[in-house]
């Protein structure tokens, strides 16, 4: 019995020395957890993505250094901590030396591609943005949580900064077009049959309107109607069979068959979602009019922590864009489908619906009637 007993102890005391050696592991990762993220926008930057991208063929890191106009050595080591981590490929070139290719994780890299991620990273590792990061736990350790971490480092909202910051203002806009481009063509995929019948959509705090211009290209019987601040509308790019309104969607929402609202009302509290789902439902018909909502659903317990997902590594993205509404805005935060039942009974819409797509968004229909 000793001998097992001193065998059991043995077992758990191997077990509790490789917890800490994974989780000792694990916390390199979190200290360094920075580099994967700047690692990427230098490499966007120097346009590795957008040269191979370019080329059938691989291409050699001399080729590529003088391509791009790049150290060599430094560029192998940027190559080589991407290639570790799936971006990029190491194979062999027509002459047997080593070669670089795309991936489809790498592709996701060149600006101009088709479902790029280039500006969304571009704008999110800023010094603007990331400036917010360092006073989060000065909001959090705060008594009345009421300035935002971006307010506190930079003495503005982030709609009033980049009103003030046009620079700032684009980056933002392009990488909001650079999520609309992914989940747009998700939902002409999976769920299309939800603008059947809708003959005009106001894209509320629509940006540039690449959604509206992609919602129109592909069902062309629509009328749109982009609506942001007016700085935003007054830059925005014109486009066949949409017009740009500026106004404030606290005060008013154009009128049209259906709202449309993508990654907005996570910015704001439940009061102001309430008071932004109001003003839609006025805009509507109250008898066949409804608000189409695009934002990430939390699971609670035992739930999928992103909702009809059908990629699993998105599961952890809802709370960290959760995390990103702390950090960013005042009130913002990620919601549940109890809470997102809240907000919209509250503002006078009797039913709605879920659709999953596949995209972190999911597709929320509200309807008045």
């Amino acid at each position: 019995m000793e001998k097992q007993t001193n065998g059991k102890t043995r077992t758990n005391d191997e077990e509790r020395i490789q917890e800490s050696h994974e989780a000792q592991a694990n916390m390199w990762k979190f200290v360094f957890g920075f580099t994967e993220m700047a690692v990427i926008k230098c490499a966007i930057e120097l346009g590795i993505a957008d040269f191979l991208g370019k080329n059938q063929e691989p291409i050699s890191l001399n080729q590529l250094s003088i391509a791009l106009g790049c150290c060599s050595s430094s560029l192998y080591r940027i190559l080589r901590f991407l290639i570790n981590r799936g971006i990029f490929k190491e194979t062999s070139t027509k002459s047997g030396k080593s070669g670089y290719v795309q991936t489809p994780l790498s592709r996701l890299l060149i600006k101009e591609g088709e479902n790029s991620m280039a500006a969304f990273l571009l704008f999110e590792s800023s010094p603007v943005m990331l400036a917010s990061w360092h006073n989060l736990s000065a909001r959090i350790s705060s008594k009345d949580n009421s300035m935002s971490s971006f307010e506190a480092a930079h003495g503005k909202d982030v709609w009033k900064y980049a009103e003030a910051d046009p620079k700032h203002s684009n980056l933002l806009n392009n990488a909001m077009a650079c999520d609309a481009r992914v989940t747009v063509s998700a939902i002409i995929h999976d769920c299309p049959e939800i603008f059947e019948g809708v003959n005009t959509v106001v894209d509320v705090g629509g940006g540039d309107g690449t959604t509206l211009r992609l919602l129109v290209k592909a069902f062309p019987w629509i009328n749109g109607i982009i609506f942001d601040l007016p700085h935003v509308a007054a830059v925005a790019p014109h486009a066949t069979g949409v017009v740009h309104v500026g106004g404030d969607m606290f005060n008013y929402v154009p009128k049209a068959d259906a709202a449309f609202l993508m990654w907005v009302l996570h910015d704001w509290s439940d009061e102001e979602c309430i008071q932004i789902l109001t003003k839609c439902r006025e805009a509507i018909p109250q008898d066949n009019g409804k608000v189409i909502i695009l934002e990430a659903i939390i699971g609670e317990k035992e739930e999928s922590i992103i909702r009809g997902s059908n990629n699993e590594k998105l599961k952890d993205v809802g709370l960290m864009l959760d995390m990103v509404m702390m950090a960013h805005t005042s009130n913002g935060k990620e919601r549940t489908t109890k809470e997102w039942a809240y907000v919209l009974n509250e503002a006078g819409f009797n039913r709605h619906t879920i659709s999953h797509v596949n995209a972190v968004q999911s597709v929320i229909q509200a309807y008045p009637s």
